[in-house]
């Protein structure tokens, strides 16, 4: 036996096995994972090793789930077409299959059954083969074992790790017997000729004849245990590995996983007890590099795992602070898309990494931490550009904090701001492979606002006093100033049109989801409800229900802290759902062979990976998501566009469809009106076209009814600010409508008596159409009631320009969908009359040099038409 490197010391060892020793008594630890010799029943969950198939009790062929007899009957069956649930749905059986455990003669006990469909030793199977030739058809198999005797057995195989009976009186069982012989039969153990006959059935014991009795032995002592599919046998590790073993097979199915097969588990125990490993963590590269060539890679990704797992319980917090890093786990958390380990050694001065260390173990025991690591990485930068700046500048090295001054913080702060300036590379930071990150304004402003805040808090807590680091020097560092935040716009009207189009989704499904895992059906469910991305990815499987007869959609909004949110969505998207729902069952079947039960259902994702997912719970990851967007994204080539802004055009969607910012924040499920506006305020020239559509020429302009701004060619941002009119300021309510003529406006005389409704500085508003058809109305029966036609004829063309002008107040309401609500509500209150809605307009003779009507374009339809929104 090969000792590959020096050993842990005796007291450490003592301690890491009580540890694990107490876990693994522990009542919530599983205790199938509790003998030495692991026994995993059919059908396990995590360790499944027999196949899929009902009732077969064959182990699995490789890393599939089917044996190698149902594997060449299913690969027949999919040549033929035929779809996975049916084949293991009809799959027939196959006969039990070979080394799966052991099974005793069912007529002597203590002997091992060499042919499994009869169940017999290797005696009687020969006294049934000599009977069935004498006898011919008429022998009878029952008949015959009731005149069967039982013969003693061989004893316990001689290999110490091995729980088999022996095959035979050399003392090995069957396949430690083989494998003896392949080995070139060690000590040369032999047994005499003809020994059943000669011995066995005369009851005598026959002997064992050696070469070399010790070289036997030795190679007993040695041999491994044999590999048997359902089981994994601890037998001669030294405890503490043992121990690691079992915590980490139990620590296996209690995480999300992959696969491990229980030959590969053993492969490692095999490989520990010949090399004389006392813990897995002694496993160094030289160890790793033997293992991967004496068993699998697989082996070596199991040892690292489990020595990662462990490896929270061997240190304590405050050793984790002397050797610089963090573990999560002391804390109880786990960050977002980060590894549990936090390394600090890059920041080479001692007294600032143990300032990072206490200030982001604070921030990971209080109740407000992040679930994300942007904070954590924000500040691990700026721990390393503060370090390595010191480093180069400071004197020695900046490891004395009592010689440092303001002077090196103002050097430091000078040289970030210059490395934004000319867009110059990091001291320290590297991304993610590697390569130098880059100083831009947003990262300058975030080591800034870390470090400031890093080095205040030290001098409140008083431990900037007992380092000596001078209070000049903390506040040398200056604010951090305004974060560079520039929002997303919305989907051009051609992008949409791109994305919405039936080719290019069939181009997206087809080419870049492959293996139809949802990529489609998630993208348009963004498009239409305007979620998160991650909302819909990790959307449940039971995510959908009628009430009332109407598709509601069932989401947590994580992000704002809302969970189990109703959202009511269009018919076609909940159809197509129900098809996702479909699929995803049915590839639960088709890896389990069985429907999910009721518990396994009400955790399944409706978007499930395939990767470390057997029971359907874990959902698709962005990066997998953004991968094939993006990848679709360049071969459009319709520029750089990400799926989050299908949500800013959603805002703009419900905007133009007449809802209020209030509206807009409660169907995208922000926390605060700001937040909304985040999402709009780049359309604020779309909401005063929106609202100043509302408003048309009096009856006394020379084009009455004629809207201020057309809807299908609103004005440039430019063009509307130069000849807009704010009429909270320069307007005053008239009869009707508001009159615009300064003077009037300012409090002087109207120098046409108040004729307002035949006055071009007369505008009409959205508030007004109930007044004006009241008096149309009155109108028309003033005209009625002439006394001759002429008269009416003259009424009517006195009134025709007012006419004008109220039809096409109500077609610019009607373009709008507000025509009904304008009509039912009396729009039009005292407190309301500088309200924005009323607050902007544009004369008529200015608009009709800058304004044509155009003819009718594509108005962004993936967002209008694909929404089917009901009205606000």
């Amino acid at each position: 036996m090969t000792v590959l490197q020096s050993q842990q010391d005796a007291r450490t060892g003592r301690d890491r096995l009580e540890i694990l020793t107490a876990l693994i008594s522990a009542p919530s630890f599983d205790p199938l994972f509790r003998p030495d010799i692991v026994k995993i029943p059919p059908n396990h969950p995590v360790f499944r090793w027999n196949c899929l198939c009902a009732d077969c009790e064959r182990s699995t062929m490789g890393h599939g789930d089917l044996c190698s007899s149902h594997e060449v009957l299913w690969r027949d069956h999919r040549d033929r077409g035929g779809t996975r649930v049916e084949f293991l749905r009809v799959a027939p059986l196959v006969g039990p299959g070979a080394g799966v455990e052991h099974r005793s003669c069912r007529i002597c006990p203590e002997r091992p059954a060499r042919h499994l469909t009869l169940e017999l030793c290797h005696y009687h199977e020969f006294r049934w083969y000599h009977h069935r030739s004498g006898r011919g058809g008429d022998a009878d198999f029952g008949t015959w074992l009731l005149d069967q005797n039982s013969l003693p057995g061989f004893g316990r195989c001689r290999v110490p790790v091995c729980p088999e009976p022996s095959d035979s009186p050399l003392g090995l069982c069957y396949r430690h017997e083989r494998r003896y012989r392949r080995e070139g039969r060690p000590g040369g153990a032999t047994l005499p000729s003809q020994w059943g006959t000669r011995y066995g059935r005369r009851g005598l014991v026959a002997p064992v004849d050696y070469q070399d009795q010790h070289a036997f032995e030795r190679w007993c002592a040695s041999a491994p245990a044999a590999l048997r599919p359902a089981q994994v046998n601890l037998r001669g590790l030294h405890p503490l590995l043992r121990a690691e073993m079992k915590w980490g097979m139990f620590a296996h199915t209690q995480k999300a996983h992959g696969r491990w097969e229980l030959v590969t588990l053993q492969g490692v125990a095999n490989f520990a007890r010949e090399y004389g490993l006392q813990s897995l963590s002694d496993a160094g590269p030289e160890e790793e590099r033997l293992l991967r060539k004496a068993v699998s890679r697989e082996a070596v990704h199991i040892v690292r795992a489990v020595t990662g797992w462990l490896h929270p319980l061997y240190v304590t917090p405050a050793e984790t602070r002397e050797l610089g890093y963090i573990l999560t786990e002391h804390f109880g958390r786990k960050l977002t898309g980060r590894s549990v380990h936090m390394d600090l050694t890059g920041v080479s001065q001692r007294w600032l990494r143990d300032l990072i260390w206490d200030h982001l173990v604070a921030i990971l025991r209080s109740p407000s931490c992040p679930r994300s690591g942007g904070t954590f990485d924000d500040m691990r930068r700026a721990g390393l550009e503060l370090s390595t700046f010191l480093e180069l500048r400071a004197p020695d090295g900046g490891h004395d904090p009592r010689e440092l001054t303001a002077e090196h913080m103002h050097l430091f702060v000078a040289d970030q701001r210059q490395r934004e300036r000319d867009g110059l590379v990091s001291l320290a930071a590297r991304g993610v492979h590697g390569k130098p990150s880059i100083v831009t304004a947003n990262t300058q402003q975030r080591v800034f606002h870390r470090t400031r805040r890093l080095l205040r808090g030290a001098l409140e807590s008083g431990e900037a006093e007992r380092l000596g680091l001078a209070r000049s020097f903390i506040a040398a560092m200056p604010a951090p100033g305004q974060m560079v935040r520039r929002a997303r716009p919305p989907f051009a009207d051609e992008v949409a049109q791109a994305l919405a189009d039936e080719t290019n989704l069939r181009r997206l499904a087809e080419t870049y989801d492959p293996f139809d895992r949802g990529l489609r059906d998630a993208w348009e469910t963004i498009i239409v409800t305007g979620r998160r991305c991650g909302e819909v990815l990790q959307l449940r499987l039971d995510c959908l229900g009628r009430y009332g007869g109407l598709p509601m959609l069932w989401h947590d909004q994580t992000k704002a802290g809302n969970y189990d949110q109703a959202l009511r969505i269009p018919e076609r998207i909940h159809q197509l759902l129900e098809a996702r729902q479909r699929k995803t069952l049915t590839l639960f079947e088709a890896r389990n062979n069985r429907p999910p039960t009721t518990g396994e259902r009400a955790q399944m994702a409706l978007f499930p990976t395939n990767i470390r997912n057997r029971d359907g719970r874990r959902p698709l990851s962005y990066k997998w998501f953004h991968k094939g967007f993006k990848l679709w994204i360049d071969e459009l080539d319709i520029g750089r566009w990400v799926p989050h802004q299908a949500r800013h055009s959603l805002a703009t969607s419900l905007l133009r469809a007449g809802a209020s910012l209030t509206h807009v924040r409660r169907y995208l499920g922000h926390l605060s009106e700001r937040m909304a506006e985040h999402y709009i305020h780049l359309t604020q020239s779309d909401l005063e076209d929106v609202l100043q559509q509302v408003w048309v020429t009096g009856p006394g302009s020379p084009s009455p009814g004629e809207l201020l701004t057309e809807p299908t060619t609103p004005l440039t941002r430019e063009q509307a600010q130069a000849i807009a009119i704010d009429l909270s300021r320069r307007s005053t309510p008239a009869e009707g409508g508001f009159c615009t003529f300064q003077p009037v406006v300012n409090g002087g005389a109207c120098p046409w008596n108040l004729d307002c409704h035949n006055c071009d500085k007369f505008v009409l508003s959205g508030a007004d159409p109930l007044y004006w058809r009241r008096k149309r109305e009155q109108w028309r029966l003033l005209a009625e009631g002439a006394p001759d036609d002429a008269t009416a004829d003259y009424l009517h063309a006195h009134f025709e320009p007012t006419a004008c002008a109220i039809d096409g107040l109500e077609k610019a309401l009607a373009g709008l969908g507000l025509l009904d609500d304008a009509l039912a509500l009396d729009l039009r209150k005292p407190q309301d009359y500088f309200h924005r809605v009323w607050s902007t307009a544009f004369r008529t003779a200015d608009l009709a040099d800058v304004c044509a009507p155009d003819e009718a374009e594509y108005d962004g339809g993936l967002l209008e038409d694909d929404l089917e929104l009901d009205p606000v």
